[in-house]
């Protein structure tokens, strides 16, 4: 353990996950941050938010950024701190299949632990944020930063972190009222056996595909026969929106996450903000309003800032 600070200031990443056939195994960081700055002082726990769910993301221990600060607390077997204040800036659209709830875990873990002198290590801070979130992919991707992939076996969780060339993403984020529940009770509870050989295949490649920067390559293996049709049914223009990036010249679209959120790979950032564009008048075009994001992928992960 290190001496503990009084304050720190912690960012992570949004995220994208599944990755078309990599279903909850596959997640990668990109280049839009959360930021939280942590302080013992005062008394209970008060949460201020600047940005995406400023008003309406609560102010208190229920906040998710606290819940998992205190989470850190509790399993380093420490009593919990006499007064808490985090000020958080939010820039990950809440809701949208962008890991914005992997993002608030991660930061509150990294900003309890670190106000504890760092009892716990980045595996067992890896745990608790996947338990916290109910699956792995987003978590694993927003503290270890590029492309990860995650399984679990037994009681542990076996990562590995894959760094990747220069990768640029366009984004349409749908302003629709979604839920990571909802999209997973839509999807089917048994598939085909060739279905599962289908997308068993393709992972893999998508890896191989963004490891090496071969935009063909994943253009061709970014399809998906367990997921993405069920997602797509419940999100209103996504179709159309797909359909446009395409002809804009995206190499490859998949839903993010689990939605409802489109998201495009394009070889050039230039490219990116035409794509998100042109997705973005396809959602207006069916009524839905949408904004567009370019981004690039990060190949570093949630951290403490000096």
């Amino acid at each position: 353990m290190t001496e503990a600070p009084r304050t720190c200031v912690v960012r992570a990443p949004a995220t994208t996950a599944n990755l078309g056939p990599g279903f909850d195994c596959l997640g990668l960081a990109l280049d839009l941050w959360n930021e939280a700055r942590f302080s013992l002082e005062g008394e209970g726990v008060a949460v201020s938010v600047d940005g995406e769910g400023a008003g309406s993301l609560p102010a208190d221990g229920a906040n998710l950024v606290a819940r998992a600060a205190l989470r850190v607390y509790d399993e380093a077997g420490a009593p919990r701190p006499r007064g808490l204040r985090i000020a958080c800036v939010v820039r990950v659209p809440l809701s949208s299949g962008l890991g914005s709830s992997s993002s608030a875990i991660v930061a509150g873990l990294l900003g309890g632990n670190e106000l504890l002198g760092r009892p716990l290590g980045r595996d067992r801070l890896l745990e608790l944020a996947a338990t916290l979130e109910g699956h792995p992919d987003n978590v694993a991707a927003a503290l270890l930063g590029g492309l990860t992939i995650v399984v679990q076996k037994d009681e542990r969780l076996l990562t590995r972190r894959i760094l990747v060339p220069e990768v640029h993403v366009a984004l349409a984020v749908p302003e629709l009222p979604f839920s990571t529940s909802a999209a997973r009770a839509g999807l089917p509870t048994e598939v085909r056996m060739q279905d599962a050989i289908y997308n068993m295949g393709r992972i893999p490649l998508v890896v191989e595909a963004l490891r090496t920067g071969d935009f063909d390559l994943l253009g061709q293996v970014m399809d998906d026969r367990l997921h993405q049709a069920s997602r797509l049914r419940l999100i209103p223009g996504a179709r159309t929106a797909w359909e446009a990036a395409q002809r804009s010249g995206a190499a490859a679209v998949a839903v993010s996450g689990s939605g409802p959120s489109l998201i495009a790979f394009v070889s050039l950032d230039t490219e990116a903000v035409a794509v998100a564009r042109a997705m973005v008048e396809a959602f207006a075009a069916e009524g839905v309003a949408a904004r567009p994001l370019g981004l690039s992928a990060s190949s570093t992960g949630a951290a403490v800032l000096p």
